[in-house]
């Protein structure tokens, strides 16, 4: 694709950076056939070549964005399919991720919008703030039929039934291997996680101590910044993850750290984008020595060597998060690390395609969330699973929310396989 842009345009990194995206893509249409919206909208600009063409021309003519660019910049799930199927190496996310904060910095949003943006970005970041907030909306469930805007209505119904107490595993400290140490990590313990499922971080730290790693949760460690820095919100995004690296580093400076281990997969598609995020910056250094040691837990267990376990008579569905099949490319990992504990694996039609949660989407872009979620969840439940498996919270409760079939994370199965507790969602089976 050609571009115009001029030598004082191209001397912000941001614009540049666009330009060797743009410059790359060969408009070849491959990504329509795997971008979830255009397959339920239909609408060429709801496809990343579309987009690409939208944002190409408020970039290079520095327009004021208008309605029906954001719009459709909007409902980009920021799934990253496009970046699996485009032949041409288009590095979509970066092209995205640039425009939505060139939107937040030069287009006034009508003031419902400004005021549920404001408020997710000061709420799901802070687990205490959202568990007090998902307190608040288990009381105002009861007047979801009055309320006017579906994405409030949205908000009401992505409360689970059960807010687990606080998990002290959560606090800045060391746990100690069961054996010999072989390794130690960080383990990034998230912010919505913690509020909406704590069995994940518990599970994770008991399995990753039983095969030999001291786990340390790193003081002034928390949000990976991925909520606030998709709405666009770059000096916050960064905030956080500064906050991280500084976090992170102290650890690797005192006692050291062989990874950075993530559970949650749209956590560590950030995580490991930090090189990119601080590259001009003074934390260029420090940021991508983080990013090199980040890895998904999946990617751990495999470096570790899972136990064998015997068959556990369990049908289990995988879904594949797309921030794990796309954004990080971790695609065989959990399936193999599930066969190899005894687990019968299968995977349902169309694994490529989003199911709808993408961070705040499923709470700004209801309708077609909806859509999305229905898809997966009949894809899922045709293989007649007893479980379903995700490595993301957001997937979890997205899918949950739509199912009877009990939702759990990989890491937990896992767990459970290698002498640890029944996942509380199959106490009942």
């Amino acid at each position: 694709m050609q571009t115009k842009f001029t030598e004082a345009q191209l001397a912000d990194p941001g614009t540049a950076r666009a330009n060797q995206i743009l410059r790359s893509c060969v408009h070849c249409g491959f990504c329509t056939a795997t971008c979830p919206t255009y397959q339920v909208l239909g609408d060429e600009l709801d496809s990343p070549r579309g987009r690409i063409y939208l944002i190409k021309d408020m970039l290079e003519n520095e327009r004021v964005p208008d309605e029906k660019t954001v719009t459709h910049i909007d409902r980009c799930l920021s799934c990253l399919a496009c970046m699996t199927t485009c032949p041409s190496g288009v590095h979509y996310m970066h092209l995205v991720d640039h425009a939505r904060a060139y939107i937040e910095e030069r287009y006034r949003r009508p003031w419902p919008d400004r005021a549920l943006r404001w408020l997710l970005a000061r709420i799901l970041p802070h687990p205490m703030r959202f568990r007090l907030a998902l307190a608040a909306a288990k009381l105002g469930r009861p007047l979801r039929g009055l309320m006017p805007d579906a994405r409030l209505r949205a908000m009401l119904d992505m409360v689970p039934a059960r807010i687990p107490p606080v998990s002290r595993n959560d606090d800045p400290q060391s746990f100690a291997p069961a054996g010999p140490r072989r390794m130690r990590v960080a383990l990034m313990t998230g912010c919505a996680q913690k509020a909406l499922d704590t069995d994940i971080n518990d599970a994770t730290i008991r399995l990753l101590t039983r095969l030999g790693c001291e786990v340390v949760v790193a003081k002034g460690a928390g949000c990976c910044g991925a909520l606030t820095h998709h709405m666009g919100r770059e000096a916050e995004a960064h905030g956080s993850a500064a906050a991280n690296i500084h976090a992170w580093m102290a650890e690797i400076r005192g006692e050291g750290l062989e990874a950075i281990v993530i559970n949650t997969s749209g956590c560590g598609t950030t995580v490991k984008d930090y090189g990119h995020m601080f590259r001009s910056g003074p934390l260029a250094a420090e940021a991508a020595e983080i990013s090199a040691r980040a890895l998904d837990v999946s990617e751990l267990l495999v470096k570790l060597g899972l136990p064998e376990g015997a068959p556990k008579g369990l049908r289990v569905v995988y879904h594949a998060a797309c921030s794990l099949q796309h954004g990080q490319k971790v695609k065989t990992a959990p399936k193999d690390l599930l066969k190899r504990a005894g687990f019968e694996v299968v995977e349902p039609a169309d694994p490529h395609l989003c199911c709808g949660s993408a961070g705040t989407y499923n709470l700004m872009q209801p309708e077609i969330s909806g859509e999305l979620k229905r898809r997966k969840v009949a894809t899922l439940e045709a293989k007649a699973p007893q479980v379903i498996a995700a490595g993301n919270i957001g997937c979890m409760m997205q899918i949950g929310s739509g199912t009877g079939v009990p939702v759990v994370h990989t890491v937990q199965l896992l767990d459970w396989a290698t002498g640890g507790p029944v996942p509380p969602a199959l106490a009942d089976l």
